[in-house]
Order: C-alpha cells, then structure tokens, then sequence
C-alpha cells in the first residue's frame, strides 16, 4: 500500500468512526421520538434526506464543471460524500483538503476544487434564506420574528453571488496566495444551474421534516408549507454561529421555534433531534454507497492539469 493510499485509509476510517459516534451518540436523545415514528415515515424521511444530499452533490458538481471539471457522476459522488465525512472530524477544513486530494486525482486542480466548495456555501445561504423569508413570515410568523435579522444577509448575499464579483473576488484571492488564476471565470449559467440544485435540496429536506412533524402529530397543509422554511432557517443559522460544531444545539433552537405553530415543545424537540440524526445518517450512507459505487466503475480523469 502506497504512502498516499496509506493516508486516505486513514482518513477514511476517523472519519467514519466521528461520523458513526455521532449517530449512536445521539441515540438516547431520540429513542422517544423515534419510538412515536412509524418505520415507513421513517424510511421515507431518510429517503428523503439522500434526495437532499444528492441535490448538495449536483449543486457543487455544476460549479465545477462551469470552472472547467466537469466530472463523471460516480467520480463526484465518490469525491464529494466521502470528503464530506470530514466535516465529523474536528476541524474546519478537513471537508475541502479531502476534496482537494481526492479530486487532484481526477485531473481537478486544488484550487478549482477549493473554489468550488467554499462557493457552495454562500449558494447555500442564500437559497436557504429565500426560502425561509418566503414561508416563515407567513406559516410562523412571531415564533421566529427573533431571527428576522437573517433576513438583512439575503440581498448582499444575492448581489455577492453575481458571477463579477465572485470572479473578482476569487483572482485577489488568488493573487495574495500567489496561485494561478482561475482558467475559466464562474458563469452566470453555473450560479443559476447550482442555485436550482440547491432548491431542490431544500425542498427535499422539506420533506424530511415534514414526514417527522406529521408522524409526531403536526398533519396538514400548514406543517408541509412549513418544513422547508423551517429546516432553511435552522441550517442556516446553524452555519452563522460557528461557534457551535456543525451548528450543534443552534440549530435545533430554531428549529423548534419554527414549528411552534403546529407542534407542542417536546414534539418539536423530538423532531428537531431525529432530523439531525437522520441527516447524519444519510452522510454515512451517502458516503458508503458512493465509495462502492466507484470501486465497481473505471472513472478517467478529466484533465492533467494539476496545480
């Protein structure tokens, strides 16, 4: 086994023990709120949480390919979902010296995969906000009026991500940490494809914790118009705070505060909790079936220009 082969076994396997901790640590907390979901709602909000998880992948997948890597389906699965598991390790940057690694591999430059990452997040939040300023006003109302100054993000976040200044922003970027210049700038065509993907994430995690407020007791049109917002506001939120690892215990603050229209406290909790463990699940599975995905298909590299 090579000495590079060596390092990402390793990797693999921290990842993947942090990632498996942080399921099972968690398991006390939701054992009552799981014993009150049937195992088809819980099925299908997993289920829904892979389509979710697929739809982050498709969404960095397209701002790669508009850098000028467009990868194979399998490659970017394998690369995305596994260097994912990273982010259960403690660290900031494991997640993207992953991807680096991973997709050097695959003929994608460092410095195009970096981009490529970090360009998900304000993608993110700006999709997430829109999303959440779109419903919650309207199916929350006061319960979130605390967290209405997210809402003040949402127009620089939209202006920011308009391909000028994303460009201009990534070449003084570049140019301090003396690196080549980005061969193809972001397109205006790669913000929106990636901007649709991470809409339909969002629906589809909608549909996650809809599944679980209707099996905890919140049925109806209102709870359905509500999860999408209500998981947007908490994800984001969570990613502000950075103090909190991966927006641990912020994000379930909000989340219960968005469903204080159709859910009790406890139920809101139980529903909040469960979420965060089925979407750490879906990483792990996400990562599994990607990984032997990959083992079963030759992916030939894109390009040769390594940086």
């Amino acid at each position: 086994m090579t000495r590079k082969k060596l390092i990402r076994l390793v990797f693999l396997l921290v990842a993947l023990g942090f990632g498996v901790w942080a399921v099972a640590g968690r398991w006390a907390q939701v054992a009552d709120g799981f014993s009150r979901l049937s195992w088809p709602l819980l099925a299908g909000s997993l289920v829904a949480v892979l389509a979710a998880l697929a739809a982050g992948m498709l969404m960095w997948r397209a701002l790669l390919a508009d850098l000028g890597s467009p990868l194979p389906l399998t490659g970017a699965a394998k690369v995305f979902f596994v260097g994912q598991l990273g982010k259960y390790i403690p660290g900031s940057l494991w997640p993207v010296l992953a991807q680096m690694e991973m997709g050097k591999d695959l003929g994608v430059p460092r410095s195009r995969s970096a981009t490529a990452f970090f360009l998900t997040y304000p993608i993110y939040l700006a999709s997430g906000l829109s999303v959440a300023a779109l419903t919650l006003p309207v199916f929350a109302g006061d319960s979130v009026a605390r967290y209405a100054w997210l809402l003040l993000l949402l127009p620089v976040l939209v202006a920011g991500l308009h391909p000028r200044v994303v460009n201009g922003v990534l070449a003084f970027g570049l140019r301090l940490l003396r690196r080549p210049p980005l061969e193809r700038p972001l397109s205006r065509r790669g913000v929106l494809a990636s901007a649709g993907w991470a809409f339909a994430g969002w629906a589809a995690y909608g549909v996650h914790l809809w599944l679980l407020v209707a099996g905890l007791g919140a049925a109806g049109p209102r709870a359905l118009l509500l999860s999408p917002g209500a998981f947007a506001l908490a994800w984001c939120l969570g990613f502000i705070v950075v103090i909190a690892p991966a927006g641990a215990g912020v994000r379930e603050v909000a989340l219960v505060a968005a469903l204080a229209p159709v859910l009790d406290a406890g139920s809101a909790v139980a529903a909040a909790l469960c979420s965060r463990l089925l979407v750490s699940l879906g990483d792990l599975v996400c990562a599994g079936l990607a990984g032997l995905a990959a083992r079963h298909t030759d992916i030939v590299p894109v390009s040769a220009d390594h940086d």
